[in-house]
């Protein structure tokens, strides 16, 4: 059974500012969760003038290994490399779609719809869904000061970020107290559709399940990190962040393919470096 599910993630940050997060955001997660054996291998990222569907846009093609995050129940009647994904992305900033396929599961289907707003998530129908869509589609917002305790938040999350007493030094924003939301300025809201289908008779609901749930963590998880790395992002120029963006899918790739590249956090981290010339944050 097909299902659909609307995220909505306001952040208090601006759509121009978000662009530049979030592509930071990507690069620095992916570098941490990134080893010899599981992680992020880039097969492609290049820019596009004629999609057929977004005109111009940046197009991703990345393959995940996320073997060790697989839960008990599915590795019981599934190999550890079902969890094995290819991920196809089309950014057409403020419009993203990502498609994410398993091969072990061949009739399994994943599609992340996002459309990006300047409002603090209340806006109905972003993405301009059917009257039967929308009798089947829930909706939940995620607030990024909340502190999730599922057991996804537990195998994804590793911010333990206390957004009460955060305080960006760079833009004073901060801390996130309750109704944020409705009082800040700036504020925008990312809005992820998800649409999910896994026809296997007798697990596949739970498939489906299992990963709605992991969507979720990932959605809270990575907007945390947006947030409490503002002042390592803020200021950026989208051409220093295209530059260290490079620079990134060239280091996950030579540590996929090298054990010993890239083996302590310290190292990730010196690839992110800002102090370097080339990629140097403007000043606030």
């Amino acid at each position: 059974m097909v299902q659909i599910k609307e995220f909505r993630v306001p952040m208090p940050v601006s759509l121009e500012e978000y662009q530049i997060a979030q592509m930071y955001m990507v690069m620095r997660m992916q570098q941490q969760s990134t080893t010899s054996t599981e992680g992020v291998e880039v097969l492609e990222n290049r820019p596009l003038d004629d999609d057929p569907v977004f005109g111009k846009c940046q197009y991703t093609s990345k393959i995940y290994r996320l073997q060790s995050k697989a839960p008990t129940w599915l590795t019981t009647f599934a190999p550890a490399d079902s969890l094995i994904l290819t991920e196809e992305a089309w950014n057409a900033y403020p419009r993203c779609k990502t498609v994410i396929k398993c091969p072990y599961f061949t009739k399994f289907s994943l599609t992340v719809e996002t459309v990006h707003k300047a409002d603090n998530g209340l806006s109905e129908n972003v993405h301009g869904l059917s009257k039967e869509q929308l009798a089947s589609r829930e909706v939940e917002f995620l607030d990024i000061a909340s502190a999730p305790a599922d057991y996804w938040s537990y195998v994804i999350g590793n911010n333990n970020t206390d957004f009460s007493k955060f305080k960006s030094t760079r833009t004073s924003r901060g801390p996130l107290l309750d109704g944020w939301q409705d009082r800040c300025n700036p504020v925008m809201t990312a809005y992820k559709l998800v649409t999910i289908d896994a026809p296997y008779w007798g697990f596949g609901y739970r498939l489906e399940q299992a990963l709605l749930a992991g969507e979720r963590a990932l959605f809270l998880e990575s907007h945390r990190n947006c947030f409490s790395w503002i002042d390592e992002w803020f200021g950026m120029t989208m051409q220093q962040i295209r530059q260290l963006e490079l620079k990134t899918d060239s280091a996950l790739n030579r540590r996929a393919a090298n054990p010993t590249w890239l083996t302590t956090t310290e190292e990730c981290n010196r690839v992110l470096s800002l102090d370097n010339e080339e990629t140097q944050a403007v000043p606030a």
